[in-house]
């Protein structure tokens, strides 16, 4: 504490964030560093890090703000944003937020900080949300499975494209039919994704599919100018020539229209934005992806499943969570390895919020106002192109097309441009009475004589929804959906299922290449901002200038920390960073005459994903081999890049590696893979052990993704969002991915397009750009320092009890370090995943399990846990370990014990039958009861569920059952 007598400097230094991002203190650092054998933490990182790649030139950044300065200073960026009335559509519609969403969901660390729930026993809570929003999926597209989100609308049309191909066996044609009124971003991607998997598109009007030679079409319902296809006989006669069919569906209009299920869909894809997740300029969103159960097993993203635990109790699992890179690597078909758990969630609440009634008054009302408006505007001489719709009009206005764009901005309003003689409007839930009256005006220029009363008369009992295309099914008949609607009880359903989960809240996470720090507070405020949250991600760039000064600001922050020469901002995860960065690195060689360099050269250490996006981006993967100590085989690397020397492409490297250590061959690494041609691709995934210290992009890389939800703070929301920008040397810079629907200045149109908007997930990048204003250049290098301070602390404190499986020179590993359960495994029958599950029993959640090497437990513990909590898990991995010993010694029993048998549930603690061999006390209490997570569930059997796979709501008796 500061006495009286401190410096205004010292007063001002203690309101300093780095100091609250932080978690070990300077004397706790200090004694942490004395037990390493250094003094300070320059020489840790000097006898940890290679010399020659240690940054000579600190980073070119502003010194740090206090948290109130940059909030300030981003507000007032913010303010540079002009809101407007947003009737663009195109797959973005304004939306209500329920407030007891917002503060309870997006707005609480319990929801978002929470991780990817590979640990289900204490993931039940987000679990259950996610299985919710399948059932919303499911019952509103009329199919009969459906995933737990993707990354966006565009993103998933092309993972079901490339999915048709995968599963006509009767169609062996090579071109895909894409209907001309599909939304311009999902075209932009699709075009993109069918050159790299070798598909021709075919594009015409949605009628024009019959007769065409395709194995797939993609068809848009409603279409973007409004009007409603006519699926049901397109599809059959799609059927009819061996063509399947994926539906881009609107899911609010799903509510009124009968569902693409219903009338023959194989695949429905779209976006659930509009369920109460703002526009944020673009995403996080959550986009859906429902099938045929017959293509399950080929279904992309993650699937959540019902199962049960070791007492028969009810529980729920990731059931498919494909993760597929991992087992297939290059052969994967799919690089997606994440979801949009978060938004996901959000949308299922506000489904169980509104329930079928609330969501069908909302569409009809938004229905309502739009005939109202079409019959006004008809009045008045103007009639639609469409003669059905939705919420959506579009009129052919000549060359009175800039007349009324510049009435509608005058009113607060922007309206959809179309060429240069079209304008469209789509209507959504806030629109208001007041604002079809303006609308009326705009769009004619006259004055309005008469009222919405007198022409909702006329309209209340006539819908253009053509009959056939009118639900007639129920939806969402699942009690979850119909017994929460006051507010009382959808608080305490939220809360109910929060208390279930483990997050950054309750504990540390210690997940080794998934870096789980500190989301400060402040760095969330921004995101709830409506000058952030309420921008069309296609709204006119001028309105969006606070955004683009933003998006500038971080870009030279990230180059800063990275050392390329540029930043694109549109991948939306980690994988897509991938898959945009060997795409620059393709385009490139292209440029030069090179159409022959595909050959990827990839580590067999490596995260899945790399193979997986490199098949993805089509290029051939060739693995090399690593050495005893986990490192790159030279030797192999060397004669490989030799024989491929006139097709290398690109060689993808992890660094650290991903066994955690700090390889001394890495310059000479990058030298090798130039001299024959290819380019280096860095995985950015542990870059929190660099930044500061060391830059990709000063020491042989060409390119790197950034992991904005791990290195710079933005949250992994329980599986999603996360961000994946990429940065990229001078030379591959005019081959940054661009977007048509909103084009980026100084990229070529026609550039490659990995995500359906811009700047990908734009509302949650304030996150990052608080992060770095507030910690600056002394911060960021000071966290880098620490996480390696740590992963070595815990290091060196556990391997008198577990070998750790691979150090660097001095004995030191990077920011993280893998401890090796095989032995241990052999010697007791203990394995890693029994010690995963024992840490719930102590109030943790697990480390990477088994990966990157079967049987081991990979720690990261991040700079910004304290000591205290550094020591805590110390000590309940001692005490693990202690029980292990005791089940070698026979003085536990092999098949009961703590470990095979935990996580242990409060029911069974307090059971009046307790026939364990050992106690209570220690099954539950193992070092004492602070600090007690009580898992809502026993052991989950995969098996089981493996075995009955549900992927949908339970019925309410066995909810009771439970």
């Amino acid at each position: 504490m500061l006495n009286n007598n401190a410096s205004l400097l010292e007063l001002e230094a203690h309101d300093e964030f780095i100091q609250r991002h932080i978690g070990p203190d300077d004397q706790q650092q200090q004694d942490m560093l004395q037990g390493l054998g250094v003094n300070s933490l320059d020489e840790l990182i000097s006898s940890t890090v290679p010399a020659n790649i240690l940054r000579e030139k600190a980073m070119d950044l502003p010194p740090p703000k206090t948290e109130s300065e940059a909030l300030a200073e981003l507000k007032a960026l913010a303010a540079q944003n002009t809101v407007m009335t947003n009737m663009i559509g195109q797959g973005y519609h304004p939306t209500k937020t329920p407030n007891v969403i917002l503060r309870n969901v997006l707005e609480n660390p319990g929801w978002y900080t929470a991780y990817t729930p590979y640990q289900p026993e204490i993931a039940q809570g987000r679990l259950e949300g996610l299985l919710n929003y399948q059932q919303m999926v499911m019952d509103l597209t009329g199919m009969e499975l459906a995933n737990a989100s993707m990354l966006d609308e565009g993103t998933a049309a092309a993972e079901a494209m490339a999915l048709l191909k995968r599963v006509n066996k009767k169609n062996r044609a090579n071109q895909f039919f894409v209907a001309n009124d599909c939304h311009p971003q999902t075209i932009a991607v699709l075009k993109t994704r069918a050159e790299t998997y070798g598909f021709e598109l075919v594009f015409g009007e949605a009628e024009e599919l019959v007769g065409q030679e395709v194995f797939g079409a993609l068809l848009q319902y409603p279409g973007t100018y409004g009007h409603i296809t006519d699926l049901g006989s397109l599809i059959e006669q799609a059927h009819g020539q061996n063509t399947l069919v994926v539906v881009a569906a609107d899911i609010m209009s799903l509510v009124l229209l009968t569902p693409p299920g219903e009338l023959g869909a194989d695949i429905v894809v779209g976006n659930s934005q509009r369920f109460g997740v703002p526009m944020g300029f673009g995403g996080p969103h959550a986009a859906f992806f429902a099938t045929k159960d017959k293509y399950k097993r080929s279904t992309p993203g993650r699937i959540i499943g019902v199962s049960i635990d070791r007492h028969g109790n009810q529980a729920l699992r990731m059931a498919m969570q494909t993760r597929e890179q991992h087992i297939r690597r290059e052969k994967a078909t799919s690089n997606i390895c994440t979801a949009q758990a978060l938004l996901a969630i959000m949308a299922s609440f506000y489904a169980v919020y509104h329930g079928p009634e609330g969501l069908t008054t909302i569409a009809n009302r938004i229905h309502r106002l739009t005939n109202i408006l079409a019959n006004g505007l008809n009045k008045l001489g103007l009639t639609p192109e469409n003669s059905d719709w939705f919420d959506t009009l579009t009129y052919q206005v000549d060359d009175q097309q800039s007349d009324i764009i510049e009435r509608a901005v005058s009113a607060g309003i922007n309206l959809r441009i179309i060429a240069e003689d079209r304008v469209a409007i789509s209507l959504d839930e806030t629109t208001t009475r007041d604002e079809i009256e303006t609308l009326w005006a705009v769009m004619s220029g006259n004055n309005i004589d008469f009222s919405i009363e007198s022409i909702d008369v006329e309209t209340a009992n006539h819908s253009p929804i053509p009959e056939k295309n009118r639900r007639s099914s129920d939806f969402l008949t699942h009690p979850v959906f119909n017994q929460h609607h006051s507010e009382t009880e959808m608080l305490r359903y939220m809360k109910r299922l929060e208390s279930k989960d483990i997050a950054l809240n309750h504990s540390m996470i210690a997940l080794g290449s998934c870096t789980m720090k500190l989301n400060a507070t402040a760095e969330m405020i921004p995101i709830t901002w409506p000058e952030f949250g309420s921008m069309h991600p296609f709204a006119p760039q001028y309105q969006a200038q606070g955004y683009l000064t933003m998006f500038k600001q971080l870009e030279k922050m990230l180059i800063e920390a990275t050392g390329y020469d540029a930043i694109s901002l549109q991948p939306n995860s980690g994988a897509q960073g991938e898959y945009a960065g060997l795409l620059a690195i393709k385009k490139y060689h292209e440029s030069r005459g090179d159409f022959n360099r595909d050959v990827c050269l990839i580590p067999s250490s490596a995260h899945g994903t790399n193979p997986a996006s490199a098949a993805v981006a089509g290029m051939r993967v060739v693995i090399t081999e690593c050495d005893a100590n986990g490192n790159v085989d030279m030797a192999d690397l060397k004669e490989k890049a030799e024989r491929h020397a006139d097709d290398l492409a690109a060689l993808m490297v992890t660094y650290p590696s991903t066994h955690g250590v700090f390889e001394e061959s890495i310059t000479d690494i990058c030298d090798l893979i130039h001299e024959h041609g290819g380019q280096v691709y860095v995985d950015g995934a542990n870059l929190n052990a660099l930044v500061g210290i060391a830059a990709p992009g000063k020491f042989g890389a060409d390119v790197s993704h950034i992991n904005l939800h791990k290195t710079f703070c933005i949250p992994h929301g329980g599986g999603g969002p996360g961000m994946g920008p990429i940065g990229v040397g001078k030379h591959l810079a005019p081959f940054l991915p661009n977007n048509p629907a909103q084009p980026i200045e100084g990229l070529a149109i026609d550039n490659d397009t990995v995500s359906s908007a811009s700047w990908g997930s734009a509302a949650i990048l304030p996150i990052s750009w608080m992060y770095v204003a507030m910690m600056g250049e002394e911060g960021l290098k000071k966290a880098t320092q620490v996480a390696i301070l740590s992963a070595n602390y815990i290091a060196k404190k556990l391997s008198d009890h577990y070998p750790v499986l691979y150090t660097g020179r001095n004995d030191r590993v990077a920011h993280e370090c893998i401890i090796d359960m095989r032995p241990l495994k052999e010697a007791t029958g203990i394995s890693e995943e029994d010690v995963a599950k024992r840490l719930m029993d102590f109030g943790f959640h697990a480390p990477t399990m088994s990966f990157p090497v079967p049987g081991t437990l990979m720690i990261e513990p991040t700079e910004s846990e304290p000591k205290e909590e550094l020591d805590r898990f110390i000590e309940a991995m001692v005490t693990i370990r202690k029980e292990i010993a005791q089940v070698e010694a026979g003085e536990l029993e092999e098949n009961d014990n703590p470990l095979k048998n935990a996580p242990h549930t409060s029911m069974e603690a307090t059971s009046s039958d307790w026939e364990h061999a050992y106690t209570r006390e220690q099954a539950v209490f193992p070092v004492g009861s602070d600090n007690k997570f009580w898992p809502p569930v026993a052991r989950i059997d995969n098996v089981f569920g493996d075995r009955n796979l549900v992927c949908s709501c339970p019925s309410i008796d066995s909810y009771r059952e439970e």
